[in-house]
């Protein structure tokens, strides 16, 4: 079972450097995607060779389309390599495994073909996926995004435009669907999402003006796929009981949930499953505390 890690980091060297430590295996490898609005050096300085560190870099923005293009680099960039994985998993730099590297290796050859990615039918109340998402027009970073924004608000309130977009006309039969961010998918479904943004470029033209597409673009095409009878829930933890926008770091008290359950699964909007990574480890001593727990685990068996 071979697996291509996808990382998008833009911050903590040193975290990205002990991620791809634990996770570092003979059957995997590190493909990471660094914003290109921070320097590289040091990232490259921490991870050295145990990484493949993605040429084409991209400027990354919060709930912009620039992060559907670089996990399509990242997927790009693994399906190209000489060496077949079976599965790439996008996670994040501020990630941590909550198994050791075989153990995640043997989950993926017990649920071989299963697709892990989080889905829900838009609109969603229980997810917080509304069709607003869709209708409503965003504009990308930039002046230029900034003043298409405006101007389409303000030949809507003139009435000279529609003030919501009618997102049916790109979509067609296609069901909207949406997500948490992170997957894990076969080499095969990869293939799929890579051919289906090739061969659709006026959608994929659409999602650059929508809202956090990076929970949309991947679910919507794989919910209205052949892939669709064996998509499951995502396996990363993300604790997002504190409200806002982004989910809680890490700490003392998740510890104590992971080593209290060392298969640790959860149920909600998007299924039941297991969990294989948590996110966000932003501190040290919490990535520590991580790599003892999954040591002392593996002592055990």
């Amino acid at each position: 079972m071979n697996i291509a890690y996808l990382i998008l980091a833009h911050s903590h060297s040193d975290q990205l450097s002990r991620l791809v430590r634990q996770l570092q295996s003979p059957a995997a490898d590190m493909f990471v995607h660094i914003d290109a609005r921070v320097e590289i050096g040091p990232f490259v300085h921490a991870v050295g060779s145990d990484a493949h560190f993605i040429a084409n870099r991209i400027p990354i923005y919060w709930g912009d389309y620039s992060l559907i293009s670089a996990a399509l680099v990242l997927m790009e960039t693994a399906l190209a390599a000489p060496r077949r994985y079976d599965y790439l998993v996008l996670i994040s730099g501020a990630d941590y495994p909550l198994r050791s590297a075989p153990e995640i290796e043997n989950f993926f050859s017990e649920n071989n073909g299963l697709q892990f990615i989080d889905s829900v039918a838009m609109p969603s109340a229980a997810a917080a996926k509304p069709l607003s998402r869709l209708t409503t027009y965003k504009g990308r970073p930039g002046p230029l995004g900034s003043c298409a924004g405006k101007g389409r608000r303000l030949l809507g309130g003139f009435g000279l435009m529609p003030k919501a977009r009618n997102y049916k006309k790109y979509f067609g039969e296609l069901m909207p669907c949406a997500g948490n961010q992170w997957w894990a998918l076969t080499r095969d479904a990869c293939a799929y999402v890579q051919k289906f943004a090739a061969d659709h470029p006026r959608l994929m033209r659409f999602y650059k003006n929508t809202h956090v597409p990076d929970e949309m673009v991947f679910q919507t095409i794989l919910a209205n796929s052949p892939f669709r009878s064996n998509m499951r829930r995502s396996l990363t933890y993300s604790d997002w009981s504190g409200g806002g926008a982004s989910p809680s770091e890490i700490g003392d008290r998740h510890i104590a949930m992971f080593r209290a359950n060392p298969r640790l699964r959860i149920d909600g909007v998007y299924g039941s499953g297991e969990l294989l990574f948590c996110r966000k480890v932003m501190n040290p001593a919490v990535s520590n505390q991580l790599a003892v727990m999954i040591e002392q685990r593996d002592g055990r068996r």
